[in-house]
Parts: C-alpha cells; sequence; structure tokens
C-alpha cells in the first residue's frame, strides 16, 4: 500500500490549498502563550473523523506526529493536526468525546510496530466494506454502507451507513462479528457528512466545504433560495451529495437585511395607465421592476423602493398615480474600479465561434505567393 495513502489516511499530502479534509491553519504558531493550557491536542482520523485528547505524558508533539490514543476498547492510531492554545477554539465547533466528564488520554508515540499493525487494518478496510454491501444486501437491508474504518489495534471497525428510514442490523451485526472476528460499531450519518467523508470540487470550482472546513452542518431550505431571487431549479441548487447545497445559507442574512424596507411583492401598483405587478428586484441597488398585465408585451419599469412605497400608499387612499415612474432611475452595468470582466475571456462557446475568413485568406495568399516560382534572369 503507498505510503502517502496509508499515513495521510483519505487526505492528500498536508499543505496549504490541498485536499486536507478539515485542516485547520494554526496562526497562534508562532505566539507564546505559557498561560494556556496546552495539554489538549486534536487527533484526526480516517476522512474528517477527529477527535480530542489530553496529553497526560507531556510528550512534545507537533501536527503530523502518530500517535496512540485511548479507545474502547483497546487503542487507536491517529495524525496530530493541532497543538496549543488554539485547540480550544476548535472544541467549540467540534464536540469532544468525554468519558465520565474527562478528555481521554494520548499513551506515546506510535512505535514502528503499531504502525505496521495499523497499515495492516488499512488495507483490509476496501475489502471489508464490499463484503459487507453483500451480506447487507443478501439480508435485505434498505441501508448503504458508505466506509469502513479499522481501530488501529484490529480489535474494532466503524461501518458509517445511510439509511432513509430505521433499520434492524440485529443480524447485519451478528453476521459481520462472525465474519470479520471483530468488534462492530454500526454509525449512521447523513448524505452531507458521506460527501464531505469523500470530498470533490464543486460547481464552483474549489473543494466542497462539507469536506474542508464544515463541521456542523445546518439545514437549508429553498426560503433561502427564494430571498436571494435565486432560479428554484433543483438540478442547480443541489449538491454533490443530493441535497440543497450549504452555500445557499452563506449570504441569505445580508439578502434578509437588506430587503427590510422593501414593500410586499404581491401588492400590484395602480396608475392611469394600467395595473403594475411585481417582476424582479435589484436587492442591494434598491430597485424594483414592475410589467404591466396586458396583451403587448413592455419592457418592464424600474423603480426605487421609495417610489413603490409611495404608490402603495396612495393607492390605499384611492388615488392612482399618473405614471409608474416618476423620474428615470438609473441601471448602471459598470463594474467597479480595479475589476475587469474576464468572463467573456473564458467563456465556454468560444471555441465554437467560426473563424474569420479574412485570416483565411491571408493565409492562403502567403501559402500561393510562397509556392510560385520565381523568375530566372
Amino acid at each position: 500500500m503507498d505510503d502517502q495513502l496509508s499515513i495521510e489516511r483519505g487526505c492528500c499530502k498536508k499543505s496549504a490549498g490541498t485536499c486536507s479534509k478539515l485542516e485547520v491553519y494554526d496562526w497562534l504558531n508562532d505566539v507564546v502563550n505559557k498561560s494556556a493550557d496546552d495539554d489538549i491536542v486534536e487527533v484526526r482520523f480516517k476522512n474528517t473523523r477527529k477527535d480530542y485528547y489530553r496529553n497526560v505524558n507531556n510528550l512534545k508533539l507537533a501536527a503530523g506526529d502518530i500517535v496512540a490514543v485511548e479507545a474502547s476498547p483497546g487503542h487507536d492510531i491517529g495524525i496530530v493536526t493541532l497543538t496549543g492554545a488554539l485547540v480550544k477554539h476548535q472544541m467549540k465547533k467540534h464536540k469532544a468525546t468525554l468519558i465520565n466528564g474527562e478528555f481521554r488520554k494520548v499513551y506515546r508515540k506510535a512505535k514502528s510496530v503499531d504502525i505496521d499493525k495499523w497499515r495492516e487494518a488499512m488495507s483490509l478496510e476496501h475489502t471489508t466494506m464490499i463484503e459487507t454491501r453483500k451480506i447487507a444486501a443478501d439480508l435485505k437491508l434498505n441501508m448503504k454502507i458508505g466506509d469502513v474504518e479499522y481501530q488501529g489495534d484490529r480489535t474494532k471497525a466503524i461501518f458509517y451507513y445511510i439509511a432513509d428510514e430505521r433499520v434492524d442490523f440485529r443480524q447485519l451485526i451478528r453476521v459481520l462479528a462472525e465474519t470479520f472476528r471483530i468488534r462492530i460499531e454500526m454509525k449512521q450519518i447523513g448524505a452531507r457528512q458521506e460527501a464531505g467523508r469523500i470530498g470533490g470540487i464543486g460547481p464552483c470550482g474549489r473543494e466542497l466545504c462539507c469536506a474542508t472546513w464544515i463541521g456542523n452542518f445546518v439545514s437549508v431550505t429553498t426560503n433561502a433560495a427564494r430571498y436571494q431571487e435565486i432560479s428554484l431549479n433543483p438540478q442547480k441548487l443541489a449538491g454533490q451529495c443530493g441535497k440543497l447545497k450549504c452555500c445557499l445559507n452563506f449570504e441569505v442574512d445580508s439578502y434578509i437585511d437588506a430587503q427590510k424596507d422593501f414593500p410586499p411583492s404581491n401588492v400590484p401598483l395602480d396608475t392611469e395607465d394600467g395595473r403594475y405587478y411585481f417582476q424582479k428586484a435589484d436587492i442591494f441597488n434598491g430597485i424594483l421592476y414592475y410589467g404591466a398585465n396586458g396583451h403587448k408585451p413592455l419592457a418592464p419599469v424600474a423603480i426605487s423602493v421609495e417610489r413603490a412605497k409611495e404608490v402603495i400608499r396612495l393607492n390605499k387612499k384611492g388615488k392612482k398615480v399618473e405614471k409608474l415612474a416618476d423620474k428615470v432611475v438609473s441601471v448602471s452595468s459598470k463594474t467597479s474600479p480595479g475589476f475587469e470582466n474576464v468572463i467573456a475571456e473564458e467563456s465556454l462557446t468560444r471555441f465554437d465561434e467560426p473563424k474569420s475568413r479574412h485570416r483565411k485568406k491571408k493565409r492562403f495568399s502567403k501559402q500561393n505567393s510562397s509556392r510560385r516560382p520565381r523568375n530566372k534572369s
């Protein structure tokens, strides 16, 4: 088995900008903080699983060290990812596993014997997962085994599964214990957690947020797309996990704050020319677009939020305005200084356009001129 794959446990070589899942940059590395209680370290296991342990033996640990830690039962092998004062800030995002209210212990730095046994256990994970899927299919269980992780001492394995309904896997545990002769732990995960464990590249061109930094998953609803005036297209709104994208929640608070003073969109505006209905909004510029409900398609009228409120106020009094827009609202499409529009340069259809004939004529004339025989004097 390749050393990089076996040691990194489902992640690429550790450096900035790689697929190190849930990697943390220690920006307090060069700061000496003697008052902080630095005996707790963060240890990463396979893919996105990490936990926190107390360094009771005062070992000199650094990021990248392979250590043997306390498990139930036996011991497990993991990689230290963070030490120092920043660990307690990370514990606010990721819950630590406690036993009787205390942290589990770091036993020692892993010896060569421990690492060899660990690698031997890791080499069995893929075949164990394939066999477990066959056993679950034979038992007609409506579940998907997504991943298998062996403990460092090869006495226990964690089986990660996805199920839409409640599954009675007691018979499955008996069969697995008899087949593999190990202790079995079944752990149910969601579709977002599975995507984080597998990893991948999102439509934005960057690594998945669930694999790089998100630890707690907040429910995402279609209301977030409605507030941001995004088309409710399920193919574009869904991520690689099949659920709504987590990034829909990133900017929804800014949109909600910007729309606090907006009039309701379901209220039409009555004018002497006719009735106008809401079509769309430019939220951060404070511009609303209304279109006439007539047989002739007309361009939407752009008005400010204050003008829309004024028209609604007059309509409630039984008055109709002469014109919807009392003045022309400028809708500028210029970008801010310092930014350039590079979308046209990187257009996906730029190679589909036919080349200009003028170029071809020039090339053709050059080739013919080179082929003409020269006059001998």
